[in-house]
């Protein structure tokens, strides 16, 4: 809830900072002379931006369950489920969160994923693959991975950076417009957007949206070494180590869709200029990380 609270909070900071800095540059009085209602547009790039980050986060799970055909073990029907079931309660007891769902989706890539809205109504499913590639140490540490992405507020904190960059983008992107069609049609001309304005937005907003995504990407990756951490402070550093290097041994380029790849464990190889967009580090790098934590031998007391 406390992270709720601070998406809202962050959203009405960052449309008072705009505004602040809208009329100190006189910024206001140029855009309503071209017939732009700053205000308004702000109020549509905060219903947008934060408005549209903040429902994907509400849905997330739902999503999750309908996209990746999750199914949600409700009352366990073997030793594996049981198992399941008991470690991810176990981890969740240690981080000091709610009992997670548990799932399991049908895919040959040995993949995680955890989503939700908050740390206490999350859902973590692990794909058939990972059950069949991985030791259940492995798989364990696996799992305290994926709870450590929830007991961090992972999923909300992402989309909090997600739904500021997703306002600026909008508004920026009209002003530019503005500018553009300014030069382009004079002083002369009618008052009102032209074709140069609704031109300039579409190729401001997807450059704009490049730039975010970048920015998105690196923050998805300083979490995925914070849960790695977590996942060897719950199952041990050498089973955190042995799970990545399960990934690392699997070559199986990920399988799931676009919109769940940032919350899977697994990523696929990229090429250099596809680093800028990794929601995930390169194994390798996570692998040294976790070599170079202290006490880094077997299980914490």
């Amino acid at each position: 809830m406390k992270r709720i609270l601070l998406l809202i909070g962050t959203n009405l900071a960052v449309i008072a900072l705009l505004t602040v800095v809208i009329q100190l540059f006189g910024i206001d009085e140029w855009l309503v002379q071209r017939g732009q209602d700053y205000e308004a547009l702000l109020v549509f790039a905060a219903i947008f931006g934060f408005g549209g980050a903040f429902f994907s986060l509400l849905i997330s799970k739902w999503m999750a369950k309908m996209t990746m055909r999750v199914h949600v073990i409700q009352q366990p029907s073997n030793e594996v489920e049981q198992w399941l079931v008991g470690t991810v309660q176990r981890h969740a007891q240690k981080a000091g969160i709610g009992m997670p769902e548990v799932g399991v989706f049908d895919s040959p890539d040995p993949n995680a994923f955890a989503t939700g809205a908050s740390r206490n109504a999350s859902l973590v499913a692990v794909s058939t693959g990972l059950l069949r590639n991985m030791r259940r140490d492995e798989v364990e540490a696996v799992l305290g991975h994926e709870i450590a992405h929830v007991a961090n507020g992972d999923m909300v904190t992402l989309t909090l950076i997600q739904g500021v960059l997703n306002t600026f983008v909008i508004f920026l992107a009209r002003v530019i417009g503005s500018v553009v069609d300014s030069a382009t049609r004079g002083n002369n001309e009618n008052r009102g957007p032209g074709m140069g304005y609704f031109v300039t937005v579409m190729v401001a907003q997807i450059f704009l949206g490049l730039v975010a995504s970048v920015i998105v990407a690196w923050f998805s990756r300083r979490r995925e070494f914070r849960a790695d951490a977590g996942g060897a402070e719950l199952a041990g550093t050498r089973s955190m180590i042995g799970a990545l290097e399960a990934l690392k041994r699997a070559h199986t380029p990920s399988q799931m869709p676009e919109s769940m790849k940032a919350f899977g464990i697994n990523s696929e190889r990229p090429g250099a200029l596809q680093k800028l967009l990794m929601s995930h580090p390169p194994l390798d790098e996570r692998i040294a990380a976790l070599e170079h934590r202290p006490a880094a031998l077997g299980r914490p007391s």
